[in-house]
């Protein structure tokens, strides 16, 4: 069972970070970001990570598609937030 504090916690994290992520016009912040992003999917729990990646064992982790893991990640998570709410 994924509990809501981790919920919340990963879609204030993602969230945040998208929202400096899509508007930023500096390629050294966006890398930050990735690599923030990459640290705390290291720390996240198993189940919420396997849960978000929907089998792509390199969710988040995949340059090419690091935008659209994060935007896909914060709309799963804002539901189970709707759900659990």
């Amino acid at each position: 069972m994924i509990s809501k504090a981790s919920i919340e916690t990963a879609y204030c994290f993602l969230h945040q970070k998208l929202r400096v992520f899509e508007y930023s016009t500096l390629d050294w912040q966006k890398d930050d970001i990735e690599i923030a992003i990459d640290s705390y999917v290291a720390t996240m729990p198993k189940e919420l990570y396997d849960m978000l990646a929907d089998g792509q064992n390199d969710f988040l982790r995949d340059h090419s598609r690091f935008e659209s893991d994060m935007r896909s990640a914060v709309g799963k998570l804002e539901t189970l937030l709707q759900l659990n709410g």
